[in-house]
């Protein structure tokens, strides 16, 4: 298992040439169609992003003294049809990919909306990347981008249409937060 996840982050870790060109283009799109604030969000997603990977990257992961692999798996999750089985470390990743895709949803539903551009969650970089917070680890990556698209889509409807039916948005530290209720139901984690 632990030969299996140093292949998979290393892979994961090896994918940024072709998303710093994604990056690239997308702006450049976003200029043409003077879509100002989504490219300004654009941007800042791609920052964000760039400083948790190097955050990530800088130290090695030691395996071997990871709780997750001597942890057996206690919790199931299923979507698209397949069912999951993880370990409480791998549902506290989920929950976040929901979470942090809310905020990024919030974020990118705003900017449309300042734009004066059609809801459109679908083409925003965030939800098209869907790998913000996710580190490499623990789920795979297709797992934790459907979870964070799911979080974006709300965060995303909530900002666009100015409301609170997903989640709320704090002024004071200007964070976009899913409320618990919308994310233990996206989830739907059976403990066994």
């Amino acid at each position: 298992m632990i030969d299996q996840q140093r292949s998979h982050a290393t892979s994961w870790q090896h994918n940024e040439t072709a998303r710093r060109s994604r990056i690239e283009r997308r702006s450049h799109e976003l200029e043409r169609q003077r879509r100002h604030s989504q490219s300004r969000y654009q941007r800042d997603y791609y920052r964000r992003w760039l400083a948790q990977q190097s955050r990530w990257n800088a130290p090695r992961h030691d395996y071997y003294n990871d709780p997750y692999y001597y942890t057996a798996s206690s919790y199931r999750y299923s979507y698209g049809g397949r069912g999951y089985n993880t370990n409480q470390y791998g549902v506290n990743l989920l929950q976040q990919a929901v979470r942090d895709g809310y905020q990024e949803g919030y974020y990118a539903g705003r900017a449309d909306r300042q734009d004066r551009w059609r809801f459109d969650f679908r083409n925003s970089y965030g939800y098209t990347d869907g790998s913000y917070g996710y580190n490499g680890y623990y789920v795979s990556a297709n797992d934790y981008r459907h979870y964070f698209r799911q979080g974006f889509e709300r965060g995303y409807s909530d900002a666009y249409y100015g409301r609170n039916q997903y989640g709320r948005y704090d002024n004071r530290n200007g964070l976009a937060v899913i409320l618990p209720v919308i994310l233990t139901a996206i989830l739907g984690f059976q403990n066994y």
